[in-house]
């Protein structure tokens, strides 16, 4: 299995999916989200489930990963930039924005892409692509434990693609 994105050129991740973009929630969250293309999936693929994190972010939170994105029960190879806030055909998890350090954005806009703002340096940021036999029971919202929980035994193959986005 391999996953491509058009927003992501020699390893960088473009400017509109982040910070310097165009497309903001009411906190000043960037919402618009990276293109992804999966090809080669494995025989049997029912559904595919995405995490998009920011190891970097462990200095700056004081020990854990930044969840930017979560997406589950997507049934189709591609989805299109900004896909996170027009598609109604795969639900959604909640980022970390929700947490203190988010400063405790909403879960209601907290269930869709937050993109990049690296506050220290250039971070590099892990968009994980799991192939699954199976439509996840999860609902909008979900956790990033509930989706570990939820794909255990059903992965049929997984792909990291990573890019970096400048401070």
């Amino acid at each position: 299995m391999v996953i491509t994105s058009t927003g992501i050129i020699k390893g960088m991740i473009q400017d509109q999916y982040g910070s310097r973009g165009e497309y903001f929630n009411e906190n000043g969250i960037p919402t618009f989200s990276l293109p992804l293309k999966i090809e080669n999936a494995p025989a049997n693929t029912v559904s595919f489930a995405i995490v998009l994190e920011d190891k970097d972010a462990y200095p700056v939170t004081g020990g854990f990963a930044w969840i930017h994105w979560l997406a589950a029960n997507i049934r189709r190879n591609e989805l299109k930039e900004n896909e996170s806030q027009t598609a109604d055909d795969f639900i959604q998890g909640t980022n970390s924005w929700t947490s203190l350090q988010g400063n405790q954005q909403s879960r209601e806009l907290s269930c869709y892409y937050g993109g990049m703002m690296p506050p220290d340096k250039a971070h590099v940021y892990e968009i994980h692509v799991f192939a699954l036999d199976k439509i996840l029971n999860l609902e909008k919202g979900f956790l990033l434990n509930d989706l570990y929980h939820e794909i255990e035994g059903h992965t049929l193959g997984q792909y990291t693609l990573k890019g970096t986005y400048e401070k």
